[in-house]
């Protein structure tokens, strides 16, 4: 496979998982945990690096996601203290990251992570970091990571679709079905930490983002039904990959600037087009509505 292709596929992979757990989170009112979350895993990564001194490994990601958890459990507890959750949110996660910038600043010294490596990521990197995988041979490692976490997400979705359904449309309803609501709220929780950190090494904290809320914004705009709302969300979060690669070779930037840039075209023409919820319909409609008043 190409240098191109590598990139490619990576960039789908983060599109394809951001996109089925950023359905949930639009549902769930849930957007700016994505943002907090992208932010806060950076203190995670930094904690466990200055503990082993290594740049990769498991260690990195059990960093990650714990400290993705502990913004989730942050925000919640502030939350039920009677601070307003988005407030909890923007200070929870501006707090961790700050602490992690001053950690790299500081602590880190030499080593490759820096504040712009975490916001932009390394995407292009990604071909040259491989790792041997029987049967396929060699695979960069960011892929992998990113096919194993996409499967996994997949498989946690599907086994608790009917769950994830009802405790997003109605937590009252779920609980008084005997549905644990914590349990899957940090489930949930823990999915979206582990898709961030699986992302953010190769992409950075914005195209996480961008990633996490904007194509399933967009899917959001088309459809009424769950299920076609994930479908799409994951296909948004593909074409957004691919036509920000193509937009970043043609103005010679960032890729990964350019993929979230290209998440927002498609916001944008759901926006306009979207025959249900789009602008365009509601300019049709409202003729009719005043015919009918006449």
């Amino acid at each position: 496979m190409t240098y191109a292709m590598w990139i490619l596929l990576t960039a789908s992979l983060v599109g394809l998982s951001c996109g089925i757990i950023g359905a949930l989170l639009i549902l769930r009112k849930m957007a700016m945990m994505a943002d907090a979350i992208s932010h806060s895993v950076l203190l995670g990564i930094v904690v466990a690096y200055l503990i082993t001194r290594e740049l990769s490994g498991i260690h990195m990601l059990i960093g990650a996601v714990i400290a993705g958890l502990l913004t989730a459990v942050l925000v919640q507890w502030f939350h039920a203290r009677g601070v307003q959750q988005d407030a909890s949110i923007g200070v929870v996660f501006t707090t961790m990251f700050a602490i992690g910038v001053v950690l790299i600043a500081t602590q880190v010294g030499n080593a490759h992570l820096d504040t712009k490596h975490a916001l932009m990521g390394e995407i292009t990197f990604i071909p040259w970091d491989t790792i041997a995988v029987p049967g396929l041979g060699e695979v960069p490692r960011a892929t992998l990571t990113l096919s194993i976490v996409l499967l996994l997400v997949i498989a946690v979705i599907a086994l608790f679709y009917k769950e994830w359904k009802i405790t997003s449309f109605d937590p009252a309803l779920a609980a008084s079905l005997g549905i644990p609501v914590v349990l899957m709220h940090y489930l949930f929780m823990s999915m979206v930490s582990l898709t961030t950190v699986a992302a953010f090494d190769a992409v950075g904290a914005i195209m996480v983002v961008a990633m996490l809320i904007t194509p399933a914004a967009s899917a959001y705009l088309w459809t009424d039904r769950l299920s076609v709302m994930i479908g799409l969300s994951a296909m948004f979060g593909v074409i957004s990959a691919i036509t920000g690669y193509y937009i970043a070779v043609w103005l010679d930037t960032s890729i990964s600037g350019s993929m979230a840039f290209a998440t927002g075209l498609v916001f944008l023409f759901s926006f306009l087009c979207s025959p249900r919820h789009g602008l365009a319909s509601r300019l049709r409609y409202r003729p009719n509505m005043s015919e009918q008043k006449l």
